[in-house]
């Protein structure tokens, strides 16, 4: 059984693997820069401070440009060429010298690191993680990160919220009819990937903000949740050493 898990587990990894190889932009709800502006002071102020960040899955980095200018030294890391292709675009572009980049996955990044982070970062990358693969990231970002530093997961899929807004219950022309078009929809949706053998969401796992608290404290992480501003389905976590957040 357990095999067997694995191996479907293993399947969707590759699916958004191949997914994700020619994708040159980071699915932002909007591409408007006004947009990614205003979602980047968002993160920023999650962020609060710090002089180096790591921006782990930053994709066509739309947001690591943005961050720039608030720290001293960059590192933005993913694993698809064609992303860090346009990243490197936008870091030539707007000047950024204190952006490097790197191609790695989960696994491989740590050992391409030469430093640690006062923040380490991941925006709408946890979705694409198991919770082993979760517990993982935190136990290795927990070693890079400076005295004071802080993990913070950005836009994680909420299970209590996502279902709801995938049946449109949350948009303006939300009512009965086309509330029951769209669950017929998901349900074509979920049985045509069933058949094959493709995720059931394109956009990957949802995490309970419980089970991401018992992976913090694990590793001496309190953390904090909070609803995000542009993004009604999903949540950030903020977790700060235990022993640091109890100083403030």
């Amino acid at each position: 059984m357990f095999g067997e898990n694995e191996k479907n587990v293993s399947k969707l990894k590759d699916f958004w693997v191949e997914f994700f190889a020619d994708r040159r932009d980071g699915g932002h709800r909007s591409s408007a820069e006004e947009f990614i502006s205003m979602e980047a002071k968002e993160k920023l102020f999650h962020l609060d401070g710090g002089k180096t960040l790591l921006d782990f899955g930053c994709g066509a980095g739309e947001l690591l440009v943005y961050y720039a200018p608030k720290y001293e030294q960059l590192v933005g890391v993913d694993f698809s060429t064609s992303m860090l292709d346009e990243a490197s675009k936008k870091v030539r572009d707007r000047k950024c010298g204190n952006i490097s980049l790197i191609q790695a996955d989960d696994k491989t990044v740590w050992e391409k690191l030469d430093c640690s982070f006062d923040r380490i970062t991941a925006a709408g990358v946890v979705q694409y993680l198991t919770f082993q693969e979760i517990d993982s990231f935190i136990f290795n970002a927990s070693n890079y990160l400076n005295k004071g530093g802080k993990i913070v997961l950005f836009d994680i899929l909420d299970p209590r919220l996502y279902p709801l807004w995938k049946i449109g219950l949350f948009s303006q022309d939300a009512g009965f009819l086309n509330i029951l078009r769209k669950v017929g929809f998901e349900f074509k949706v979920m049985l045509s990937a069933s058949l094959n053998n493709h995720p059931k969401d394109i956009l990957g796992f949802s995490h309970n903000p419980n089970a991401i608290k018992k992976i913090a404290e694990k590793y001496n992480f309190e953390a904090t949740f909070v609803k995000s501003m542009y993004y009604e389905y999903k949540y950030h976590a903020i977790m700060s050493r235990t022993s640091e957040a109890l100083e403030f």
